[in-house]
């Protein structure tokens, strides 16, 4: 396994849509392994695989305490979604940024699981936030884009110019109460 490089906002490659998989494979059990280890590494609850610079509709996810829940979504398709959920949400191509974004609350969708199998599932919560999440990263949207154009720029410039001074804001993102998506 191996630990990946998570791309950053404003990386131009976060909005490349991502191609479905035709064929599930050992070499896509292995990005699947590796995308584990990243997320698990970074700290973080999701991962999808635009974010590592793979352009697949490859998405995983573990929502427990323990890290011992993994979830694996290939070809995640949202069928149907109800309510609104509000809450802060991170992200790990977005380090140590916090907002409240609107999202359906209950979800139900199918994916294929690391074997090829077909599934659907009814998620609520945050399981369903975290999927809705990590869906709009292979379509090329992160969290930022629900916010206003003003508060997104000065995301960008805040991030930009710790890139450039070299500033690592891990610890900011450990600290907050909400997992990082």
């Amino acid at each position: 396994m191996a630990i990946l490089d998570i791309l950053h906002f404003p990386d131009p490659r976060l909005r490349q849509r991502a191609a479905e998989v035709d064929q599930v494979d050992d070499q896509l059990r292995q990005l699947v392994d590796d995308m584990f280890e990243t997320m698990y590494q970074a700290p973080g609850i999701g991962l999808a695989a635009t974010q590592v610079d793979v352009h697949k509709r490859v998405i995983v996810v573990d929502i427990s305490k323990d890290q011992d829940e993994p979830r694996v979504f290939i070809n995640p398709e949202i069928l149907a979604g109800d309510g609104v959920e509000e809450m802060d949400e991170g992200c790990l191509s977005v380090p140590g940024v916090y907002e409240r974004v609107q999202r359906a609350e209950h979800i139900r969708l199918r994916a294929l699981n690391s074997a090829g199998e077909v599934f659907e599932l009814e998620a609520d919560g945050l399981l369903a936030v975290c999927v809705q999440h990590e869906i709009d990263h292979l379509d090329g949207k992160l969290f930022v884009d629900y916010l206003s154009q003003l508060k997104r720029q000065r995301i960008r410039k805040k991030l930009e110019k710790q890139r450039r001074l070299g500033i690592d804001d891990t610890a900011a993102a450990e600290k907050h109460a909400e997992p990082v998506i």
